[in-house]
């Protein structure tokens, strides 16, 4: 692959944030406009340098476009309230305008699938407008049109998601039995990389999607069945758009007005009705199901390596009922400083478990060993390892150690009977002359049964959780003195 000056346009976006990673990877020369660039300074790599700049200004846009020979142009006004579609043309005739008189040699635009001899809703007739104005700019442009993109947190993949993760019993409007073509977000940006190299001598547009032609039903029972969940699906004649983004908005994370634009334009089939991109491009991307997979196995594993004190502690306190919500999990997180060096405090925290039992109200702990052995689990009585320290896949009472990084962190899954998978991981970093601790509890739920359960037992959990980190925090505190005194004699 050559090297590039990039222009990115929308990368606070899905597509676009995860496409800005895969060109800082390449190594790619990448410039970003952005009308908060506060957002993304701190999110880029020091080649990528972030602008602020805005479509609908022109004159913003002119000190990023210099030097770039290549531009994304990833803009949509989806949540806009009213008159998304003058923005959209106004910001698109601004782009294409900007791009001829900088002499960039290429735009690269995402739009959507959708037959234009039908009356295509506003939002995907606004999509092909946008297209229409950058192709007609002067600028050579590749205009992609995909149809829904499954990955954890794509707009279309979380309204699939919560439906089926909340809905035993799932009331079926027409338009889920309409056709579409997904693409899985991997496969999504190996198109838009790939396009920065293929032959364009002029404006194109390539239609692209998936292996599978599928309804949003049988997507919907194929996230179930991935997911071992049973659900009922009932047929009903008829359900406008605007009473299912009325719908929408009480069981996902969708509000009406973004739900009720979504809808519209998947009532229309968004298939792929060309072989365009199969010419143009040596990619077969995957079906349907492997995207399904790949999306849950990528969540798992990002989930696992994102440091989640980053963010759940940004507003220093501690979360409300219930905790916080993060994709499709439930996280208790809490965090304290500790009198004490990381590798004391972290002495503490691998202790636990055992004999010497979690630290914060044992009993419950030992009632829900109980009640776990009573329904077929595990319970407490694997205990811990003696004589030596943990080490990863060590059972440690009805939980495993699932990673160890010592003195810094340890995380344990969960192997008790209970509707979902949960984890505990215990973090410790040097903070002056003691240390900070954070505790996160997560729960990725198995439907609403899951989620009732979570909210169920918040209450004990809040106590014992928070028991728990003061209780580290006071042991680590008395085990620094210990040694401090130890060394003095």
């Amino acid at each position: 692959m050559g090297k590039h000056a990039i222009l990115l346009t929308g990368a606070t976006g899905y597509v676009g944030g995860r496409l800005l990673r895969a060109l800082e990877a390449l190594g790619q020369t990448v410039h970003c406009v952005a009308r908060r660039p506060g957002y993304l300074s701190s999110r880029v790599t020091e080649s990528t340098k972030v602008f602020e700049g805005d479509v609908l200004d022109k004159a913003s846009l002119r000190a990023a476009f210099e030097g770039i020979d290549v531009a994304y142009y990833l803009v949509h006004s989806m949540g806009a309230a009213s008159g998304f579609e003058e923005q959209e043309q106004l910001g698109a005739r601004n782009f294409s305008e900007a791009a001829l008189e900088a002499n960039v040699k290429r735009i690269i635009y995402l739009g959507g699938l959708g037959n234009e001899n039908e009356r295509l809703s506003p939002h995907l007739s606004s999509r092909h407008e946008v297209g229409r104005i950058l192709r007609e700019s002067g600028v050579p442009t590749l205009e992609f049109r995909a149809s829904i993109v499954i990955g954890s947190g794509s707009l279309s993949f979380e309204m699939i998601r919560s439906l089926t993760e909340h809905l035993p019993v799932m009331i079926m409007p027409r338009w889920v039995s309409v056709f579409a073509q997904p693409i899985g977000i991997q496969d999504m940006i190996e198109y838009l990389i790939s396009a920065l190299d293929v032959p364009l001598k002029e404006s194109i547009v390539v239609e692209i999607g998936g292996a599978d032609q599928i309804s949003y039903r049988d997507l919907m029972k194929e996230y179930a069945r991935q997911r071992n969940l049973k659900r009922l699906m009932i047929s009903v004649p008829v359900l406008t758009p605007r009473l299912s983004s009325l719908w929408l908005g009480l069981v996902t994370p969708l509000y009406a007005r973004v739900g009720r634009k979504l809808i519209e334009s998947i009532v229309h089939p968004t298939v792929v009705t060309n072989n365009v991109a199969h010419e143009l491009f040596d990619l077969r991307p995957r079906g349907a199901g492997d995207a399904i997979c790949a999306a849950l196995e990528n969540e798992d594993r990002k989930f696992a390596e994102t440091r989640w004190s980053d963010s759940l502690s940004a507003s220093g306190t501690i979360p409300a009922f219930g905790g916080q919500q993060v994709g499709g999990r439930l996280v208790d997180f809490r965090e304290r400083r500790v009198d004490a060096s990381a590798a004391t405090t972290f002495q503490v925290i691998e202790s636990i478990g055992g004999k010497n039992g979690w630290f914060a109200y044992n009993f419950l702990w030992k009632l829900r060993g109980l009640l776990d052995l009573l329904v077929g689990g595990v319970g407490m009585r694997r205990s811990r390892p003696v004589n030596r320290e943990l080490r990863a896949g060590d059972a440690l009472d009805f939980w495993r150690v699932e990673s160890l990084e010592r003195p810094k962190r340890i995380r344990l899954i969960a192997e008790m009977k209970i509707p979902g998978r949960a984890w505990l991981e215990f973090s410790v970093e040097p903070s002056g002359s003691g240390s900070i601790v954070t505790q996160t509890a997560i729960f990725d739920p198995t439907g609403l049964w899951g989620r009732m359960y979570w909210y169920c037992v918040y209450p004990l959990h809040a106590l014992v959780f928070r028991g728990m980190i003061n209780s580290i925090a006071d042991r680590a505190v008395r085990l620094a003195r210990v040694n401090l005194a130890e060394a003095v004699s």
